[in-house]
């Protein structure tokens, strides 16, 4: 196996583990409304902070390229509520546009 495969089965294992241990340390339960805010608004910040580090990391620093052009152009297809698949394929013709032609 190779380092990649072995790397998915672990999360994967370790995913199962901590989705089986929640349920059976709390039971039948209800978690206080604190923690429930918590756990709301955890899975948009950690996609928020993927997306900003996949689109602005690069070797040695800060980038701004092509990828940040494409984030912007869906930004601005999203605040004049066009569907999501417009706002895919914008953001698509916009970073591809700019690799095209840099």
């Amino acid at each position: 196996m190779t380092a990649v495969w072995i790397t998915i089965a672990v999360l994967a294992v370790g995913t199962f583990a901590a989705k089986a241990t929640g349920t059976l340390v709390l039971g039948t339960r209800d978690l206080p409304p604190r923690a429930l805010n918590v756990t709301a608004l955890l899975a948009p910040a950690l996609l928020a902070g993927l997306l900003m580090f996949e689109t602005f990391d690069g070797e040695g620093g800060l980038v701004i390229d092509a990828r940040a052009a494409g984030l912007g152009a869906a930004i601005v297809a999203i605040l004049l509520k066009a569907p999501m698949w417009l706002t895919m394929l914008i953001a698509a013709a916009v970073a591809a546009t700019l690799r095209a032609f840099s």
